[in-house]
């Protein structure tokens, strides 16, 4: 996740090749319990005239997630991620990190709170598959980034009351937990979990959260497999074995990972899927933009409005001509299928986070996932652990393990 206003960088594109969705296809798409483990909808939450209930456009104001395009795309809900950026590890940005946090924590219980008849706080695995039956959208609650814990591993504790079930530890630097895939020193700091997150690891186990390994460095997820007495989640991720990007994992982690019962779930974030052309002009623009729309939810209507043209003009000046597309994002899927089977894949595309890609811009797309997947073999058993069944198996097998 880069925040909302990173999503907003997103390219208005002519749609790539991708599956014909038949009726039959659609049908059998609606029938599946739809998780998808890491939605950044929530910074789309607070900003300015914006409702989660009304359906919005990805080429108007670059959102993915919504609660009719939900219903179009048959997305029955996820996991909807508390995301803080890195900050500088002080008591001071301890201080704004962990307000921060609480606040968007908030603000994900005040939208179910609003709106019982749509949306249900999820607790346990169990609870996913009454709330699909209902037809209510399903929310359980992750953290993106340990930093706002502070130095304080027992503020988790905060986070697990309030609803979180799962949680990584580092994001884009390193932080006082964990070494990052993508630290700009590119050099380790502590060679995987530091002291204190090995401290965190073993509350969260304690309480039953399912660690994400997501982001951290691969010695990070040695250690997690090392230590962890729960099974290890990658809630958005891809294989190093198609792009070799920090970000992703290889072939032998992923063997580990699942030989310990985890799941690694395929992201849609285009920077990750492979290399494109660079793009110098439409960069420089489209970051001095995201400068002004840092602060997207204190922007007032008008302003976002002014800003959100802005950027349409961009991609009429600078188009992005090499844009991952859906073909791209299969590639990664169906290796990891290959390598570990349907018993260890999920889905976790990063909405409203960055991801997203030609031929598959927003939840609507869903289904082409399920026409893809049926055409390469895979059958509606396998269909059923790959959308749901593998993250919440890893979910039960993390609140089994509770207080042990």
């Amino acid at each position: 996740m880069m925040g909302a206003a990173v999503v907003a960088l997103l390219p208005l594109t002519a749609q790539a090749e991708a599956p014909v969705v038949t009726k039959q296809v659609y049908q059998l798409h609606q029938k599946l319990i739809t998780l998808d483990s890491h939605l950044d909808t929530p910074a789309s939450l607070d900003l300015p005239g914006w409702s989660i209930e009304e359906e919005h456009g990805v080429h108007s104001d670059f959102t993915q997630v919504d609660l009719p395009r939900m219903k179009k795309g048959g997305l029955d809900g996820g996991f909807w991620a508390i995301y803080t950026g890195q900050g500088p590890l002080t008591i001071e940005g301890f201080r704004k990190a962990r307000d921060f946090a609480i606040l968007r924590g908030l603000s994900i219980r005040n939208m179910v709170a609003a709106d019982p008849a749509n949306f249900t706080l999820a607790l346990e695995a169990k609870d996913a598959a009454p709330i699909a039956a209902s037809g209510k959208r399903i929310v359980y609650m992750s953290i993106e980034n340990a930093y706002p814990l502070g130095e304080d591993v027992s503020l988790i504790k905060t986070f697990y009351d309030m609803g979180v079930r799962v949680s990584g530890f580092a994001h884009f630097a390193h932080n006082q937990f964990a070494d990052s895939s993508t630290d700009p020193s590119k050099k380790p700091r502590y060679g995987g979990l530091s002291p204190l997150g090995k401290e965190l690891l073993k509350e969260m186990n304690r309480l039953g959260i399912v660690p994400d390994a997501s982001h951290s460095s691969d010695q990070v997820l040695d250690d997690l497999l090392a230590l962890s007495t729960t099974p290890v989640l990658l809630t958005h991720s891809g294989c190093k074995a198609v792009y070799n990007h920090p970000r992703n994992i290889d072939d032998e982690h992923l063997k580990a990972l699942a030989a310990k019962g985890g799941v690694i779930q395929m992201n849609a974030y285009g920077t990750y899927l492979r290399a494109s052309k660079p793009n110098p002009e439409r960069q420089k623009a489209l970051m001095a933009l995201y400068g002004q729309m840092r602060e997207d939810a204190k922007l007032s209507p008008e302003k976002r409005a002014e800003l959100l043209a802005q950027r349409q003009e961009i991609d009429k000046l600078y188009p992005d001509t090499d844009r991952p597309t859906f073909d791209d994002f299969m590639a990664h899927m169906l290796h990891a299928l290959k390598v570990v089977g349907p018993e260890h894949v999920g889905i976790g595309l990063d909405w409203d986070g960055g991801g997203g890609v030609v031929g598959m811009e927003d939840v609507v797309d869903l289904p082409k996932i399920t026409a893809a997947l049926l055409k390469a073999g895979y059958t509606q058993a396998d269909l059923e652990k790959i959308w749901s069944g593998n993250v919440l198996r890893v979910l039960a097998a993390a609140e089994a393990g509770k207080g042990k």
